[in-house]
């Protein structure tokens, strides 16, 4: 092994890798250079890569060693130390090897145990290398564990072989074909202890094995085709949408193959449990019954769960009065953990998405309860609020085109604040009337005045924090709508926004469509912005599930004439930037662009003005605004927290049974009250939210209540 120059940066803030070391390639036999040539054949392997440790550590460099015979992945902590014991090791036999869809460098081992390693090589190739050899193996050891009923060999549909040598499909999976991934090597069946038992169960997945033959050979012929055209003016190979076409049948091809390597591994598993082999539990299903809906749903041992009976309460009926005074500083902080459980849990994804079909909404369907988070989706809609700075200054603004740009600036650095983490978790499913009040103090800016209300005198008095309140309510069960509001009385400002979460399966990926408008409101200027909201997607959702935002928005204001478009823009397969996100205001009688934004929407964004100045924001170093709630025993029994306070509860105890068997007691009588509505010809009311057109709109919106004195005790 050469010596190398080090080249690593690591960010200060999450541990991001900026570089890798010079001149350094993994040593297989073959020489120095990047130029791997790919082979069938199992090589020990060694080389440097980057592991992930944890979200205060975060990247660590480490040299890796594939040891095939043994069928291990070791690491220590340097080369040197290479003669003494590994700081680690995976075993490979029943492992998955995943590369990753956040960028072209990242790829996941995932041991049957539960056990993962996250590791990121120094570019594309270096990380197909790895992957390859890994897979190569994986599959030679996952067959010494004792598998005794090979598969029918069935027609070849190797990437390798058939695709076209510069597709970059060949550069993807080059080992899966009949014989090397499904079937496995009748040479080594000497080695299993289970070779002797000759299994007569059948092959369930003959049919499915069939058909990834037959989308091969046609990937195969799309592939062929797009490569054949002429190199001639007007459509050619390098056509931007064929490039696309060809990425997507790839990424197509790779999550088919990685599934039914999973379903192979899982019959296997079940074939050696009933020889009497071992098994690798993960892989059987071990709650299917969480999974279902409707009232089939069959509860857990009672015996075994102390469950408190859900509250009574009326979920329809009169507003609720509330006293600020009641209200104290949120102290539930609780940053969402790591997705160990997922590891733990993952037989029960599995058997989810066996169940789910491409595009089907996922409504109707009950999730697991250990992907949850611990707050409900209306408390998540008030956690948007957490710059509440931000938000009352929008009606400083000296003129349109400064309160336009305010306001989009409160926009782009309001989602950064309503995730807890860096994990994608769902947040609960709000029961119909249910509700989540709270408030923010804002401390005044120096000379800071509010606008005068009904004749009143604007107030000397500066120390006196404005106060900013928030209302939500769930006003729709089918199809699930929110409705939320929040407004700040001294300002004269107040937004109003109503959102159908709907939701639908896209192969490893989870699309959620904000369907719905919001209106911020500034009374003082007579002004309306109307805007949209993105759409959200859990990525990766068999390793380690993160979050994107994707989709345009739109924001305008008829009386001034100022609209602003936002892009957030989802990872393209290739390369490029998470999270990346763009805006331009425009004003539209000029058809001027007057500000311009570029950058990361839970990072740093550049503002760019007419003028040619710059503004920098740094979502991350904005300060967070802890909202005041009221403690749970003086809050109604349908409001969030308390509705859901034993579901929390055993989320924080990490007990999955109790939580789901509470969530089950809560969702079963919201559907045995909708079934006795439905009997009894009964109309839901709602309490806070009148339905208007399309939409749905606050009871007593501050511009209803314009006049009224600046002391007031909101019905909120």
């Amino acid at each position: 092994m050469q010596g190398e120059t080090a080249a690593v940066r690591v960010a200060e803030n999450e541990g991001k890798v900026d570089g890798f070391p010079l001149n350094r390639t993994p040593s297989s036999g073959r020489g120095g250079g990047k130029s791997w040539q790919y082979s069938d054949h199992m090589e020990n392997i060694d080389g440097y890569l980057m592991k992930y440790t944890n979200l205060v550590t975060g990247w660590q460099y480490r040299f890796f060693v594939l040891n095939n015979e043994a069928g291990l992945l070791e690491y220590f902590v340097n080369e040197q130390s290479r003669p003494q014991k590994p700081r680690g090791s995976l075993p490979l036999a029943g492992a998955v090897i995943s590369p990753s869809d956040e960028d072209s460098h990242t790829f996941t081992v995932n041991a049957i145990s539960g056990e993962q390693y996250k590791l990121r090589a120094s570019d594309a190739k270096e990380r197909q290398h790895w992957v390859s050899r890994l897979q190569i193996c994986t599959q030679h050891h996952t067959e010494a564990m004792g598998k005794s009923n090979p598969p029918p060999n069935s027609r070849s549909y190797s990437v390798a072989s058939q695709s076209s040598a510069s597709s970059p499909m060949s550069l993807r999976r080059p080992s899966q074909n009949a014989s090397a991934f499904f079937g496995w090597a009748q040479s080594h069946k000497g080695s299993s202890i289970y070779s002797s038992r000759k299994s007569l169960l059948p092959d369930h997945l003959l049919d499915a094995r069939e058909m990834m033959s037959q989308a091969q050979g046609q990937h195969r012929d799309l592939i062929q085709s797009i490569e054949g055209l002429p190199a001639a003016p007007g459509l050619s190979s390098l056509d931007q949408d064929l490039l696309m076409l060809k990425a997507t049948s790839m990424a197509t091809m790779s999550c088919l193959n990685e599934c039914l390597h999973i379903l192979h591994l899982q019959q296997v598993a079940r074939q050696r449990a009933s020889l009497g082999g071992p098994t690798i539990e993960w892989l059987e299903p071990k709650g299917p019954d969480i999974l279902k809906n409707g009232s089939g749903e069959a509860p857990l041992d009672g015996g075994r769960l102390e469950l408190s009976p859900p509250e009574s309460g009326s979920f329809s009926g009169e507003q609720e009065e509330i006293d600020p005074e009641d209200e104290v500083e949120d102290s539930f902080m609780d940053k969402e953990e790591d997705l160990g459980a997922v590891e733990e849990e993952r037989s029960v994804i599995l058997h989810l998405l066996s169940q789910l079909k491409l595009g089907m909404d996922l409504t109707r369907v009950v999730l697991p309860t250990f992907i949850l988070e611990k707050r409900s989706l209306l408390e998540m809609y008030a956690d948007f609020m957490s710059h509440p700075e931000l938000f009352v200054t929008i009606t400083d603004g000296d003129s349109p085109e400064d309160r336009m740009i305010r306001f989009v600036e409160y926009y782009l650095t309001s989602f950064h604040e309503g995730r807890k983490g860096a994990i994608a978790k769902k947040p609960y499913n709000p029961i119909i009337g249910e509700t989540f009040h709270c408030s923010w103090k804002v401390p005044r800016g120096p000379g800071a005045q509010e606008p005068p209300q009904g004749g009143l005198e604007p107030s000397t008095d500066t120390q006196e924090p404005y106060q900013v309140r928030f209302v939500a309510e769930q006003v729709s069960h089918h199809p699930p709508v929110s409705g939320f509001y929040a407004e700040c009385q001294e300002r004269q400002m107040c937004v109003n926004t109503h959102v159908w979460t709907k939701s639908k399966f896209m192969g490893m990926s989870i699309g959620v469509s904000m369907i719905g408008e919001g209106c911020l409101h500034l009374l003082e200027h007579d002004e309306e912005y109307t805007f949209t909201l993105p759409c959200a997607y859990a990525r990766s959702i068999l390793t380690v599930p993160w979050v994107e935002l994707g989709g345009k928005v739109n924001i305008g204001c008829n009386k001034s004439g100022y609209s602003a478009v936002i892009t957030f823009q989802t990872k393209p397969f290739y390369g490029g930037k998470l999270h990346k996100v763009t805006a331009e205001v425009k004003h539209n009688p000029t058809n001027a662009v007057v500000c311009r934004v570029q950058g990361e929407w839970n990072g740093v964004l550049e503002f760019s003005y007419t003028s040619g100045e710059t503004k920098v924001v740094d979502v991350t170093k904005l300060p967070v605004t802890r909202k005041r709630v009221r403690p749970i025993e003086k809050q109604a029994p349908t409001e969030s927290r308390r509705l859901w306070q034993h579901v929390t509860e055993a989320l924080r105890q990490k007990d999955i049974d109790k939580a789901t068997e509470h969530k089950r007691v809560l969702e079963e009588r919201q559907r045995s009250e909708e079934r006795q509505r439905a009997e009894t010809e009964t109309l839901w009311r709602t309490r806070y939210f009148d339905r208007e057109g399309e939409g749905w709109a606050y009871s007593k919106p501050l511009w209803k209540n314009s006049a009224a004195s600046k002391s007031y005790v909101s019905c909120l």
